[in-house]
């Protein structure tokens, strides 16, 4: 049983690294949310908190619905009295005066929650938010028929430029937040201003405390200077989160490049590779797919009725 009448939740940062990956690191789930780099680098955009209570890790967070915030869940992790576990979340959200959203529940997770409450919730499918999840050896090698056309780009690439490949460390930083900014001015959109600026705060963040979140990414050096990057953490023990990846667009299958130089470094330990959503974008959907992932890791929004 929970020792505390309420849960303690306390706001993400890099110093509860060790105990939040002790859960995710062993948990089986393959969702990027739970990938600790991210939860982390996103905290000022969604107010992310978090409580370790009698074996599980409880996450919760603020979503916009409607122009006004609105308080959710991560599907706890961790072993013990799952029932219990989400009731206690059900019963944080009422102190807060609202019904408990829990975000990101995958099929398994739908299972475990309908055993549990039967016709207690309601479930709104994102499609938006599917995760594409790759095998690493596919991503790493682009081996097989169906990856003809992305070896026919790096092809293409090779042809056109002698590039070395390195690793991303301190003193390469700023050359990556300059492809980030290329990257920016080519893809902008007015619309898009809020995303790519909380992108930016992010990616910032992120670069600054690279050690420290456990992140590791890889870059492309081509006419004397970095005109692509890339990084990413583990999210558990077999599964690798691809966080960012951006590149000078000038530069023609660029972005094939920088994959697969990335993937084949990733280590073998990881059999899957996840490169996040496509939250609707429909270019992006279409580049996600063209890599052929193994799983759409389906998640959908649980809403506890009333």
């Amino acid at each position: 049983m929970i020792k505390n009448t309420e849960l303690l939740f306390k706001p993400i940062t890099i110093e509860d690294k060790e105990i939040i990956t002790s859960f995710t690191l062993q948990g089986n789930f393959l969702n990027c949310d739970y990938a600790f780099a991210n939860m982390c680098s996103w905290r000022f955009l969604y107010e992310s908190e978090y409580a370790a209570e009698d074996g599980f890790l409880f996450v919760r967070f603020y979503v916009e619905e409607k122009g006004r915030k609105r308080l959710a869940y991560m599907f706890p992790v961790g072993n013990g009295n799952l029932k219990m576990a989400i009731e206690h979340l059900e019963k944080d959200a009422e102190s807060k005066g609202y019904s408990l959203l829990i975000l990101g529940v995958t099929p398994e997770s739908k299972i475990k929650i309908n055993a549990l409450f039967p016709d207690n919730f309601t479930y709104l499918t994102e499609r938006d938010y599917f995760d594409y999840i790759y095998l690493r050896e596919d991503l790493a090698t682009l081996k097989g028929k169906k990856f003809q056309p992305k070896r026919n780009h790096i092809n293409k690439f090779k042809k056109r430029y002698e590039y070395t490949y390195m690793p991303i460390h301190q003193d390469i930083i700023p050359q990556c937040m300059e492809v980030e900014r290329i990257w920016c001015k080519a893809n902008f959109n007015e619309n898009d201003r809020e995303n790519l600026t909380n992108e930016h705060r992010s990616m910032t963040f992120a670069m600054n405390h690279f050690n420290e979140l456990g992140i590791s990414g890889g870059a492309i050096v081509a006419d004397g200077k970095i005109i692509a990057f890339t990084y990413g953490s583990p999210i558990n023990k077999n599964t690798f989160g691809i966080h960012v990846e951006k590149a000078d667009i000038h530069y023609e299958g660029i972005f094939s490049v920088i994959n697969r130089e990335f993937a084949s470094r990733i280590p073998t330990q990881y059999l899957y590779i996840n490169r996040e959503e496509d939250l609707g974008i429909p270019g992006l959907r279409q580049s996600k797919l063209s890599y052929h992932p193994v799983i759409l890791l389906e998640k959908n929004a649980a809403i506890k009725r009333r």
